[in-house]
């Protein structure tokens, strides 16, 4: 049963960049001035169905791999998508790519997903394209702030 002020990030950091915009997540999910929501960050390897079944809110964070999701983020899919199916359906998530060209083919492979599994973006998807920007992190604290903001308030 979902814990509707457990926050669950799944994010694949596979580089020191992209391990700060993960870490940027977690501290605008964490912020001061909210209060009473519970964050939990994991790899993709580590997140299992259970993780999900008690998320009240989900942030999904990936590269862009050859056009397409990360392969972690895709095992997470693998493993947790048919235990999750029917007792998730609803659940607010946002989405973070860090894309190397323009991250299309990852945000179409995880809203087809996400779709299935009748989540409920809480957001267009955060797309960090190009070349590294000093912004990006910043761009992750205000989403991850968002997303625990929301769900401390029960927007979503």
């Amino acid at each position: 049963m979902a814990d509707s002020k457990n926050l669950l990030i799944v994010a694949h950091a596979p580089s020191p960049n992209t391990a700060r915009l993960r870490d940027a997540l977690v501290a605008g999910a964490s912020h001061e001035d909210i209060d009473g929501v519970q964050v939990d960050c994991r790899s993709p390897f580590d997140t299992e169905p259970e993780h999900v079944l008690r998320a009240g809110a989900i942030i999904l964070m990936t590269t862009e791999n050859l056009g397409y999701m990360s392969g972690a983020l895709k095992d997470f899919f693998d493993r947790c998508y048919y235990p999750c199916l029917e007792e998730t359906q609803g659940r607010p998530f946002a989405l973070l790519v860090r894309a190397g060209h323009d991250g299309t083919g990852t945000c179409r492979a995880v809203e087809t997903i996400t779709t299935g599994l009748r989540w409920k973006a809480v957001q267009d998807p955060l797309v960090c394209r190009g070349d590294w920007d000093e912004a990006f992190v910043d761009q992750c604290h205000d989403l991850g702030m968002l997303v625990g903001a929301g769900l401390e308030a029960g927007v979503f």
